[in-house]
């Protein structure tokens, strides 16, 4: 008897101990630290029984400018990057986190990140791309709100059409999300492919003539999913065909078959309560509900994909059986995370910037690093084409212009709309991106990058020469700081200074200074994010 009792003592203190462990856990991933500290364990644990040895931190210059262009899409001044490298404070990676959050630059980038993701037509739609400031305006305050994620979705899949959001599509200074349907030309199956990839990270759109070839979604589902947006009445579209449909909203019949289906969730275990209505705001409560199997998951594969090149699941909507998580279960503790903090992105940014897995240096120093997947080093990324621009915007001096009688439409620079057009197209995953012939060609030689370069029209380069408290070392280690965000290594320097000293003799020392700021301009380390 006393034997028993001690082991019945002995296995509650073992639950209450576990019990303990889970509500600490718990507690643990409302905290960023925690949850940085939760990735490195994770990520850690796979190197170990791989046996991969990590690439080692990266250094503050290297760490500063790829969280530059992650958080805010765009290089650090050089005055940034000095007072940087400079502060010997210990938290400062975490304090220019929360400096690069909390500034204008953070709302504007990851508009434009989930702008693109969101109405990928606008690359080669000029009509929708009219449709975009008042799209790109409603976002914008939203992220400057720093409303969470399920809210931002919830209110774009419920937008009701009345006559206010159809007068969004004709005039700039409407914030609307109106552009995402016009995008989708209003039709359940276009809005269903969208929405699926975007917010479930499922491709549904795979199962619309058939059953999905290799996964268990059917033909039925995607319809059944579809049969959410026939509630929109897309002859309220302007410039779009009109579209009858004689089934009543909830319903929709199924293309070359002679079947009606009801709206129906893709997870068979949640249910539609009879007599609610089948259209998009009950979709929407399902899709951002906390139970919801896929959205969170949807939301931070993305959000990793956006800071490492590529995703926990790769590519970043194709969430099947057939194509599992390289992590799957710090997957899921992230998504537990991220419905645990309410949605909000910045949240997340803080955990993952804030992990040593982050922060590990792009050089790769043991053959055992090479599987990106492992994430044992940064991987070496192509910028998007608004990074490029606008890195080299602030290397350059460039200033956009702003139009007082568009207020809301932060795109009406020509030279960026240009630039951004020749390198459009893009794949959407950072690995994968790669400049072509044509696009290599408008950098070394095209009109912006040539005027930036100039010794008279470029502000940074002017700034440089004409500076008589700078000896040439300074100049040359200025350029650096302007374009590639560090000092000039050792030999860097050496070289650089022999090119300006050998052009001292025929008179052509400024050009010297234009050579060496063309050069870095167009540089692989210039163009990539690592």
């Amino acid at each position: 008897m006393l034997k028993r009792r001690a082991a019945v003592h002995a296995f509650s203190c073992f639950l209450l101990c576990l019990l303990a462990s889970s509500v600490l856990h718990a507690e643990a991933t409302t905290d960023p630290k925690s949850l940085s500290s939760l990735i490195d364990q994770r990520i850690s644990a796979r190197w170990k029984s791989e046996k991969v040895t990590p690439a080692p931190v990266a250094d503050d210059a290297e760490f500063m400018r790829r969280v530059y262009l992650d958080v805010t899409g765009k290089i650090p001044h050089a005055s940034a990057v000095r007072d940087f490298l400079a502060d010997d404070s210990l938290d400062k990676r975490q304090q220019l986190v929360e400096d690069l959050l909390a500034s204008p630059s953070y709302i504007i980038h990851y508009t434009n990140l989930w702008r693109a993701a969101m109405i990928p037509e606008a690359d080669a739609d000029q009509q929708i791309r009219v449709a975009l400031p008042g799209f790109e305006s409603w976002l914008r305050s939203r992220v400057a709100e720093n409303r969470n994620f399920a809210e931002i979705v919830e209110e774009m899949l419920t937008l009701p059409f009345d006559q206010q959001a159809m007068i969004g599509l004709n005039q700039l200074n409407q914030s609307t999300p109106v552009a995402f349907y016009q995008a989708k030309e209003s039709k359940p199956e276009r809005l269903a492919a969208a929405t699926s990839r975007l917010f479930l990270g499922i491709r549904l759109d795979c199962a619309q003539c058939h059953d999905h070839p290799f996964d268990s979604w059917k033909q039925d589902q995607f319809w059944k999913y579809a049969a959410f947006f026939t509630d929109i009445p897309a002859t309220q579209i302007p410039g779009q065909e009109m579209i009858t449909r004689k089934e009543p909203p909830g319903t929709i019949k199924i293309p070359e078959l002679e079947r009606v289906v009801g709206a129906t969730f893709l997870n068979q275990q949640a249910a539609i309560s009879e007599g609610e209505p089948r259209g998009r705001s009950v979709l929407a409560k399902w899709i951002v509900s906390p139970e919801n199997p896929y959205f969170a998951k949807a939301a931070v594969n993305r959000i990793w994909s956006y800071h490492f090149g590529i995703g926990l699941v790769e590519p970043m909507d194709d969430f099947s059986s057939n194509n599992p998580a390289s992590h799957p279960e710090l997957l899921d503790e992230l998504a537990e995370a991220f419905v645990a903090n309410d949605f909000d992105f910045k949240f997340l940014i803080r955990a993952i910037t804030g992990s040593k897995t982050y922060q590990l240096s792009s050089r790769q120093t043991d053959s055992s690093q090479e599987e990106p997947t492992l994430f044992a080093r940064m991987p070496v990324r192509g910028m998007t084409a608004e990074q490029i621009f606008d890195s080299l915007a602030v290397a350059t001096g460039y200033r956009q212009p702003f139009d007082p009688e568009q207020p809301l439409n932060f795109n009406n620079d020509q030279a960026r709309q240009d630039f951004i057009t020749m390198f459009g197209n893009q794949p959407e995953s950072a690995p994968d991106r790669a400049s072509t012939i044509l696009q290599a060609l408008a950098l070394m030689n095209g009109d912006f990058v040539g005027n930036a370069t100039d010794i008279v029209d470029s502000r940074t380069l002017a700034a440089i020469i004409d500076s008589p408290f700078f000896r040439d070392e300074q100049r040359v280690e200025a350029m650096y700081l302007s374009t590639l965000s560090r000092l000039p290594s050792k030999i860097e320097q050496q070289k650089m200074l022999e090119h300006i000293k050998s052009n001292q003799v025929d008179g052509s020392r400024p050009e010297s200074y234009a050579d060496i700021f063309w050069v870095l301009l167009n540089s692989s380390e210039f163009l990539l994010n690592h």
